[in-house]
């Protein structure tokens, strides 16, 4: 649910930067909706999860600097940011002997160490790759590659996740439990 609340965030960015033309607008919608997605759930469940502090603190540094200083440079690299700090995340947790992955979904469905551990280098590889990926789009973070970072980010941040996303379930696919027909 959180991720759909992600997609919302940058797909209302989109809209009103397409829409306007200006980065500012959109950031401010972008870091209202995050603010208001901690708030619900901070409201409801009682707790933000550490990567939710996180990414809270980055829409709300991030996008303050960039509303404040009118630069679209750090909105444009607060994607590299979250990605990387993700990836480290689950890498270091993998290393540490949790991971991370299965935190999140082990509660859902069971699966054997090793696809938990394969699923677990699989999304810190792939929050890397998403972070350059970012970065090399955003480069040279100026006025004028906003609009093709702004288009990555609906056309190419979202269809790459969700693609990497269908991947992953169909992995995990293979080695749930089969149901008898009795």
């Amino acid at each position: 649910m959180k991720a759909l609340g992600d997609f919302l965030a940058i797909i209302l960015f989109f809209v009103i930067y397409t829409t306007t033309k200006n980065i500012i607008w959109a950031t401010i919608a972008a870091t209202v909706v995050g603010v208001l997605q901690a708030a619900y759930t901070w409201l409801t469940v009682k707790k933000l999860s550490a990567m939710q502090w996180v990414s809270l603190v980055m829409v709300v540094g991030f996008g303050g600097l960039t509303i404040l200083l009118d630069d679209p440079v750090y909105i444009m690299f607060k994607t590299t940011v979250i990605c990387w700090l993700t990836g480290a995340a689950v890498l270091v947790a993998q290393l540490m002997g949790k991971n991370g992955v299965k935190l999140l979904m082990g509660s859902e469905i069971t699966l054997p160490e090793k696809v938990w551990t394969n699923l677990s280098y699989a999304w810190a590889i792939f929050f890397f790759i998403m972070g350059l990926v970012n970065l090399a789009i955003a480069y040279p973070f100026t006025k004028e590659q906003v609009d093709v970072w702004a288009k990555y980010k609906m056309y190419g941040y979202i269809p790459l996740t969700l693609i990497f996303s269908i991947g992953q379930a169909l992995y995990i696919a293979k080695f749930l439990p089969k149901e008898t027909g009795e």
